[in-house]
């Protein structure tokens, strides 16, 4: 790739404690939770709920969690990015770093790591590692990236890697790593995506009259969905079912991860899980597309508790699909957003 200006690369993930003590889980959930995008009421509603009552009740089995998953080299989700930040960097002239939205490294890190390897640096080209937009993932760190960026009062240009749910060579890559699955009698397969409230559905619509309001909204065209995480999930899961050609009656679209009592996007992951079985689904591949990097959600959640239910349920085979992580096809597919992105700032 030529370089005509002094420019960065920042990949961005959701980020993990330091470690699988609760001390540090603590601090982690605390610093995730109160996101004003993650956890959306008034702010002394927000510290109350998780000061007092979410995270002393959580952080202890959060950190169990974690301990079921962690590996020699640290959490598998920051180990799994710096993989694909090296995988990365052959292919560029330019520095590759990482940042999280919630831990470490920070923004500011990454940042401060650019202007050290590159004096005079003119622009930074942000990845954010979610494929679909949602205010408490993808547009919770686009903004504290901006935020950093403000308050430092950095000189240099932030770029922007927009949502690549329907991507072509995203998309290519996605089922290419579920196609070997495939290849082997099953009754079905889910699409568990990480779960949000329905109210952040709302919360996005721009027409303020769509999501969740029109019949089939999802599949019917509106100015809302560049901003809409259920309809780009459903996009992702469509795409790749057609790709794969997978007949319908063996894919499921489920949400997972629901936190509190409102509702929140459905079916519900876990309830289908124990389902299934009593639907004559004895053999199940579940792929969590929402995830770019294998994490607590994925290896934990559903590889451990999701085979659980299932079985437990009376499920007889449970296969979770590995994420992307460092997939040759993904590697090709991050640099080819990349590039086109930088196609498009050339052509304005």
């Amino acid at each position: 790739m030529q370089q005509d200006k002094k420019r960065g690369i920042i990949l961005m993930n959701l980020g993990s404690p330091d470690s699988t003590q609760v001390k540090d889980v603590r601090k982690y959930l605390r610093q995730f939770l109160m996101d004003e995008r993650v956890i959306d009421i008034p702010f002394l509603s927000r510290a109350l709920l998780i000061n007092c009552i979410i995270v002393p009740f959580r952080a202890p089995k959060s950190a169990h969690a974690y301990q079921t998953i962690w590996t020699d080299e640290g959490s598998p989700l920051i180990v799994l990015t710096n993989q694909l930040q090296a995988a990365l960097q052959p292919h560029f002239n330019m520095p590759v770093e990482v940042a999280m939205r919630y831990g470490n490294p920070t923004p500011e890190a990454a940042y401060e790591s650019l202007l050290k390897q590159v004096p005079g640096l003119e622009e930074v080209i942000l990845f954010p590692l979610y494929p679909h937009y949602a205010m408490s993932s993808y547009e919770t760190a686009v903004r504290y990236m901006e935020e950093v960026h403000r308050k430092k009062g950095y000189k240099f240009k932030l770029t922007t890697i927009p949502p690549f749910y329907n991507d072509e060579q995203y998309i290519h890559a996605l089922a290419e790593s579920i196609k070997p699955y495939t290849e082997q009698p099953f009754d079905k397969i889910i699409f568990s995506y990480h779960g949000v409230p329905e109210r952040h559905i709302y919360k996005g619509d721009i027409t303020g009259k769509h999501c969740l309001k029109v019949a089939d909204c999802c599949h019917v065209p509106s100015a809302a969905h560049p901003f809409c995480y259920r309809h780009q999930t459903f996009t992702t899961t469509e795409l790749v079912a057609k790709e794969l050609g997978l007949p319908a009656e063996k894919v499921e679209q489920t949400f997972q991860s629901r936190l509190g009592r409102d509702p929140w996007l459905q079916p519900y992951t876990a309830a289908r899980l124990e389902q299934l079985p009593k639907e004559g689904v004895k053999r199940l591949l579940v792929v969590c597309p929402a995830f770019i990097s294998d994490c607590l959600e994925t290896l934990e959640e559903i590889a451990i508790g999701g085979k659980a239910i299932f079985l437990n349920a009376g499920g007889e085979s449970y296969e979770t699909i590995p994420c992307l992580n460092i997939s040759p096809l993904w590697v090709n597919a991050v640099v080819k957003l990349i590039e086109k992105e930088e196609e498009i700032v050339k052509a304005v």
